[in-house]
């Protein structure tokens, strides 16, 4: 052979190699086993050497099982979704006990937000209120680390721990922008999941109803129990107060919405590996008269659950919403266990309401607006709620 032929046969395998190598880039599930095993392999190599590194040069001690939570959170975090997320097995423990309706912690209710939470309630003789912090305050961070921009779970599983315990919060005011370190003792807190009260206007007697999570399971049968308590002491309408509730569990939104609404469609969720799933009234939740009045309030910390139940009450034409626009999280995530003991929160789809509505990024407006001001000891939100009520208790 010339050396001209053996030339253009190597140009040849070399051409052949080039466009061999892009296409199986794209496609390494057609590469043999041992040569993408040995891919793999270089690709551990490549972050045990960069853990190496870190552990050697990084001017404090790093421990091993730190750099591992971290990458696992690093991989997360890459999807830019904030509501994804990666919980340590020591944050999953922790949200496990608020899914409980208990924890270890200061006693504030949160909602997120991209300075990091804004304050949604502070519970009574809870170490939080002891301290002066009130609603509409925003903690921007957590023992002199910022948590702008993470997720509500991972945020406040910094802010819980062990009773006897001590956190600093990093507190900002949004009117004076004033911004101060409060430093607390943790404590353990019961969290209300609901309460109720009897309040009259316009010659009306009528019902309030708070929810404060739907994180709780077994949520839905705490608000019938103090529903059917207020109706028996003579209520003629009823408020149902979702502020601050910053949802929790889709099957108790629909478990909450069938207490008010008899059949038919709640919610509906699809994704992109996800198909169409519908979730209709439950057939064993007895439904309250029809006849009865129900009105809606909400506010800008209402959101995912309270917004599937505030929304289908509206759109079922079973209740009107007064309030503040909520958060608008149109959103659901897919939650599954992992072997370490944490937790992979994925966005996984959106959900719609009865109209087919997807309320993502602009939440539900409400028929008649109201606002409380935090700063003041009175709510100036719920006569305004009340006074609706009373209007269409009285055009029954």
């Amino acid at each position: 052979m010339t050396s001209l032929g053996k030339v253009s046969i190597a140009l040849w395998c070399a051409l052949l190699l080039l466009v061999g190598g892009v296409w199986l880039g794209g496609h390494p599930e057609t590469i043999p086993r041992p040569m993408r095993d040995a891919l793999v392999d270089d690709d551990r190599a490549l972050r045990a050497e960069v853990a190496d590194l870190i552990k050697d040069n990084f001017y404090k001690p790093v421990k091993d099982s730190q750099i591992d939570q971290s990458s696992l959170k690093g991989i997360v975090n890459g999807l830019d979704d904030r509501f994804s997320n990666y919980l340590t097995p020591e944050e999953a423990k922790q949200f496990d006990d608020s899914v409980r309706g208990s924890f270890e912690g200061v006693g504030l209710g949160v909602g997120e937000d991209r300075r990091g939470l804004r304050v949604l309630n502070v519970f009574d003789r809870s170490p939080a209120k002891r301290a002066g912090i009130h609603e509409g305050v925003f903690i921007t961070a957590v023992n002199g680390r910022s948590i702008a921009g993470l997720s509500s779970e991972v945020a406040t599983a910094r802010i819980k721990g062990p009773a006897g315990s001590t956190v600093r919060l990093e507190v900002v005011d949004p009117d004076t922008r004033k911004r101060r370190t409060v430093r607390l003792r943790r404590a353990r807190v019961d969290v209300p999941v609901v309460e109720g009260k009897i309040r009259e206007s316009g010659g009306r007697k009528l019902g309030v109803v708070e929810l404060s999570t739907f994180i709780k399971s077994g949520a839905h049968g705490l608000l019938r129990q103090e529903i059917d308590k207020l109706l028996k002491q003579g209520a003629e309408g009823l408020v149902l107060d979702l502020r601050g509730n910053g949802g929790g569990l889709l099957q108790e939104a629909v478990l909450v919405s069938s207490i008010f609404i008899e059949d038919g469609l709640i919610t509906f969720t699809k994704g992109r590996t996800k198909p169409r799933r519908e979730y209709r009234a439950d057939d064993d939740t007895k439904a309250i008269a029809g006849d009865i009045p129900v009105v809606v309030l909400v506010d800008r910390g209402s959101a995912s659950a309270s917004e599937i139940t505030a929304g289908a009450l509206r759109d079922r034409k079973r209740a009107t919403v007064v309030g503040q626009r909520t958060f608008g999280k149109g959103v659901f995530q897919d939650v599954e266990r992992l072997s370490n003991g944490g937790v992979l929160g994925i966005t996984a789809g959106q959900y719609f309401l009865p109209s087919g509505e997807n309320i993502g990024k602009k939440g539900i407006a409400p028929a008649v607006k109201a606002k409380d001001n935090p700063k003041t000891p009175r709510d100036e939100a719920l006569p305004v709620a009340l006074r609706t009520l009373a209007e269409k208790v009285s055009d029954r």
